[in-house]
């Protein structure tokens, strides 16, 4: 039994060091491996990398130019699956979600045998009091009944980033024909979904403090429709 968890990194140099530290630290005896994927910073983000101190090894991929977080997962992805892990694991470089709770979740998704574990935000009740936008708040909400009634789920949370694969999800989803953007881990779940793999979510704390966000709302809202529309029309059905 392994974990393994992909950073993807973009100019996360104030909160790199600490996250991967924290992510150590954390209480999980199966860990064995973190690949952070410095996606094109222009700022320090590869040398904080180097100064933290971890108790297990710490790959890290340098990409020649920022190509996007879907790109910098595939990355991460790629290279983590290339250990057979049973469980890759997503955690954002800029300390918005709590490492601390991954024991947890993975523990969660044994139990459950589930091959997606989507962190939620709104099932753990701390979204707006961890400073969620409100806009961010309620456009989730309405995003949310669309994904619900497009996949045939009862989610809370679609858009969290924080994210479990399973040993099935990573043998079998097509992670290179997914976008480059942000909408990827959406892209993921609908994959999921049309190749009858088991999704669910749990409750994750967050923290919006200083970190900058690279994402478009309008620009992701519509990526996100897209998403549904080609979920509906069988565009991620196994070929």
């Amino acid at each position: 039994m392994s974990v393994v968890v992909v950073v993807p990194a973009y100019n996360a140099s104030r909160f790199v060091r600490e996250v991967l530290e924290r992510i150590s630290s954390a209480s999980l005896p199966d860990l064995t491996r973190i690949v952070v994927v410095n996606d094109g910073s222009v700022d320090a983000t590869g040398a904080e990398v180097a100064r933290a101190r971890v108790r297990c090894p710490v790959e890290r991929i340098d990409r020649g130019h920022n190509g996007g977080y879907g790109a910098a997962m595939k990355d991460g992805l790629a290279r983590a699956g290339a250990w057979d892990p049973e469980i890759v694991a997503c955690i954002h470089a800029d300390g918005q979600y709590s490492p601390e709770v991954l024991p947890d979740l993975v523990a969660d998704m044994r139990a459950r045998g589930l091959d997606i574990l989507q962190g939620s935000r709104i099932a753990s009740g701390t979204a707006l009091s961890g400073g969620m936008p409100v806009y961010k708040y309620v456009a989730n909400a309405i995003l949310n009944r669309v994904e619900n009634h497009a996949l045939g789920l009862a989610m809370t949370d679609y858009h969290s980033g924080y994210l479990l694969y399973g040993r099935r999800a990573l043998r079998s989803l097509p992670f290179g024909s997914l976008s480059d953007s942000f909408d990827f881990d959406l892209e993921v779940i609908a994959s999921a979904r049309a190749h009858g793999l088991v999704v669910s979510e749990a409750p994750v704390p967050t923290h919006y403090g200083a970190e900058v966000s690279h994402l478009r709302p309008i620009a992701y809202g519509m990526r996100v429709l897209r998403v549904l529309w080609n979920y509906r029309r069988g565009r991620y059905a196994p070929a």
